[in-house]
């Protein structure tokens, strides 16, 4: 069914509107539809798993073996950052710019100006590495960082995979603070915060419980200041760092500290 077609039948259907409540229209209904669809794929097809479980790594294997060598096993989580990449940041800016026909800039990929809000996003990670470090200490943490255990042997191999796992989050906060935040705050306001909360804690539910009450705290601050600076490009390098330095703490579990680890890792 036609996007435009839905809200009509919808709204023949539905009981009368609350007062105030916003009405029906094609382009929140493109955006919820073309959100759920992405979310179900990535979460079935998108994941190291799905690699591992289609019968991807079977018909790849050769290339994989050719491309990665000796880390072979590191192609489920390239194939991870690929799929994040296309699902969650090229397929939405498609819909963007052909379906709402409009400039990505509006939707967060904005570039100027973002260096001199780097003070506020480097004063979050600094914010943010205490809780990490304690986090650290939890069996939970250390069982599931980092997802490809392979890193935990450093120098390439551990920077192949944060590459990876780059793409990954660039895909999150392309998707979730750019595509879904910008769409749904011309409608719903400052509620589209919460709006888009919902579904990135959900994607969490794997996760640590600890991390899983973080995502939603994230999810706000993060949306909010995309929203004030225009752009989630520092949000981006943010939640990168914050995943690098994540590993590196398991590494340094593992490895009898921050100088044993930092020696693996350069």
């Amino acid at each position: 069914m036609p996007p435009r077609l839905l809200p009509r039948l919808l709204s023949r259907l539905l009981p009368p509107l609350p007062a105030g409540a916003p009405e029906l229209d094609r382009a929140n209904v493109v955006v919820f539809l073309w959100a759920t669809l992405l979310l179900i794929v990535f979460q079935y097809f998108g994941k190291p798993e799905s690699y591992r479980n289609s019968g991807l790594e079977s018909l790849l294997s050769p290339l994989a073996g050719h491309a990665l060598g000796t880390h072979a096993d590191l192609a489920p989580y390239a194939y991870w950052g690929a799929a994040s990449l296309l699902l969650r940041t090229l397929i939405p800016l498609t819909v963007v710019a052909v379906l709402f026909r409009a400039s990505p800039r509006d939707f967060g990929w904005r570039w100027r100006g973002t260096l001199s809000h780097a003070p506020i996003y480097v004063g979050l990670w600094l914010a943010m590495l205490p809780l990490l470090i304690a986090a650290s200490t939890m069996p939970s943490f250390q069982a599931k960082y980092p997802f490809y255990r392979g890193a935990m042997a450093g120098g390439l191999t551990f920077w192949g995979y944060e590459l990876a796992y780059g793409l990954q989050f660039l895909g999150v906060e392309a998707f979730f603070r750019g595509f879904l935040t910008f769409s749904l705050f011309r409608r719903f306001g400052h509620y589209a915060l919460f709006i888009m909360a919902i579904p990135y804690v959900m994607i969490h539910f794997n996760k640590p419980l600890p991390e899983v009450f973080g995502a939603f705290a994230a999810a706000l601050l993060l949306g909010a200041l995309a929203l004030r600076t225009g752009s989630f490009i520092p949000g981006f390098f943010l939640h990168w760092a914050i995943g690098i330095t994540m590993d590196v703490l398991a590494i340094a579990k593992a490895n009898g500290g921050w100088r044993n680890a930092l020696a693996v890792v350069f």
